[in-house]
Formats: C-alpha cells, structure tokens, sequence
C-alpha cells in the first residue's frame, strides 16, 4: 500500500507541456506526491512526465473503468484514485501491483469497500458531504479504515481535517490551480504548495 503524506495536491493539465516544470515546482516546495485527473486528452502524457520526477510519486486520479488502470500503470502510475466504489478497478489495480482508493460517500458504500478489502478510502465530495464532522462519525464506526478527504476542501479548512486521526491525507487543487499552471507562474505553485504544508 502507497504511504500517503498529509497533503496531496490533485492535478488538471490542459497541456502535457506544463507537466516538467509543474514536477520540478512540486518537489522545490516539499511535495512528494501528486493526483493527475484523468479529465483531460494530455493527462496520460502528463502524468508520464511527472513519473520521471525524481522524489516525486504519482497516481492517477478519476479513474473510472478497468481499462484506465492499465493506462494510468503504463504511464508510471503508483496508485489510482477513484470517485466511487468499482469492483473491477480494484481488481485491476491489485493485477497490476498498485493501490487503489475508491472513493465513497456513506456508511453503506464503506462497507462494501471493507468487504471487497479496502482499508484505505476518499471520503468524497468531503465538504458537500458534512466536512469533518461526518468523517469522525464513519471513523467512530469503522476505526479499521482509513481516510483521503477531497472535495472542495481549502486552505481553510485543511487543519479540521488533518486533527483527525483516521484522516491519513487531503487532496485538493487549491495548491495547483488550473489557472495558474496554464499561466506558467510555477513560482506561484511552489509558494501555495509551501503554504499547504504548513496549513493553518
């Protein structure tokens, strides 16, 4: 299993182009691993050239179907993340030696994760979904399990959810705006990636 540090930033590149400075920027800040989103035609290229970062792991994100495994692994995917709980994404990821985070939404879906062997899950979209505050309550019924929050979570609020100790990591893009990337202002991505490592 993937050890997660506390911060994981989750990618969107438009252009493949940005990806090396974009690793470079990661790295400089004291990230030492990445989500790309498999939302765009450039991220399996992408997330190609981010895998070659020295000190940097990456994963894929957004991964919805068996096929996307393969893909993601092939471009040097360490581990995959997903939206939802998909039987065959998990199976695909463990045939190909790589975790697997599905991501689930209420108690019923978690248990679905446990029986299939997940102890590791993205409680998603987090803040829409109650915030810290419903993922202590599934932590008080699931103590074995294990929590990446993502979902429209901020600088704001990141210490809330990192206090808590079944939280192992939060993703968000906050940290690596689309915007930003497209503009080339990676000094930028560096001084917000800084800042997410200290949160406040």
């Amino acid at each position: 299993m993937t050890n997660f540090d506390p911060i994981l930033p989750v990618v969107v590149l438009d252009s493949a182009a940005s990806a090396e400075m974009l690793g470079a920027a990661l790295v400089a800040a004291g990230i030492r691993q990445a989500e790309v989103t498999l939302r765009t035609p450039a991220a399996l290229d992408a997330l190609r050239i981010l895998a070659r970062t020295p000190g940097l792991r990456v994963g894929a994100g957004t991964v919805l179907e068996e096929a996307q495994v393969d893909d993601a692994v092939d471009a040097g995917a360490v581990f995959v993340v997903s939206p939802g709980l998909d039987g065959s994404v998990l199976a695909a990821a463990r045939r190909r030696g790589v975790s697997a985070v599905p991501g689930i939404a209420t108690a019923t879906e978690l248990m679905r994760a446990r029986t299939l062997g997940v102890r590791t899950v993205k409680f998603f979209p987090a803040e829409p979904l109650g915030g810290p505050g419903a993922v202590k309550a599934l932590a008080s019924v699931f103590p074995d399990v294990s929590f990446i929050a993502t979902g429209g979570i901020g600088p704001q609020r990141a210490r809330e959810y990192l206090v808590l100790p079944s939280v192992i990591a939060i993703g968000g893009s906050w940290m690596v705006p689309q915007e930003t990337i497209a503009a080339g202002d990676f000094a930028a991505v560096e001084r917000l990636c800084r800042e997410a490592l200290v949160p406040g």
